[in-house]
């Protein structure tokens, strides 16, 4: 169960993208587990997850974006995983339902797979790392106009998946990028799993349905 309470990459190859507004897709809510962050020479430890979009626009050529497979290119955004009024994770959650989490919501808490095949604008923006390389991140994300859902939106591709490092079962883990798992395998709550004799599915019927903005 992921419930939230008070590196861009495609499918396939590497193929940033553009900078701009896209209508994108929802099809991916990742635990990563515990990962230690630095920030100005201070080292901290936090739950962490990965939301991931499939991206359905054109370049400005009209051309779809696509990878070299002919997949929609993806973009995912990493969050700590708290849900406190100023958390980015309830800030861009907020925003993309077009209206903030009251209290009473933050704290009965948000069931996360209700974001999966969530359709969304997203505001893609590049900037510069510590390390000198330029990074594609999404900046804000928002709701679709009315005007874009009344001509039709496009056929989803991706297959959803919510993936829970303590339940999902070892083939939802093999779906994920190398470099998500090694991400999870970094995590202490692996090194947990691990050591378990028989580890337990993850199964639809164990998502709470408290609360369900989306």
């Amino acid at each position: 169960m992921l419930i939230a309470k008070t590196e861009t990459k495609s499918a396939s190859s590497f193929t940033p993208v553009p900078v701009g507004m896209h209508l994108a897709r929802c099809f991916r809510v990742i635990d990563l587990g515990t990962q230690k962050t630095s920030w100005q020479g201070v080292e901290k430890f936090n739950q962490k997850i990965l939301i991931q979009f499939e991206i359905h626009s054109e370049d400005a050529d009209g051309n779809p974006l696509l990878t070299e497979k002919g997949e929609p290119l993806s973009i995912s955004k990493r969050y700590t995983f708290s849900f406190y009024e100023n958390s980015t994770l309830c800030k861009d959650l907020g925003s993309w339902r077009g209206s903030p989490f009251t209290k009473q919501e933050r704290d009965a808490g948000v069931n996360l797979e209700k974001l999966l095949g969530v359709w969304a604008m997203l505001n893609v923006t590049k900037e510069l790392g510590s390390d000198g390389k330029e990074y594609t991140n999404i900046e804000t994300i928002n709701p679709v106009p009315a005007q874009i859902k009344k001509v039709g939106l496009p056929e989803a591709h991706n297959d959803t998946l919510i993936y829970s490092i303590e339940k999902s079962p070892q083939q939802d883990f093999d779906k994920l990028s190398e470099g998500v798992k090694k991400t999870i395998q970094n995590s202490p709550e692996w090194e947990q799993k691990s050591k378990k004799a028989t580890p337990q599915d993850f199964h639809d019927d164990d998502i709470s349905d408290i609360n369900e903005p989306f």
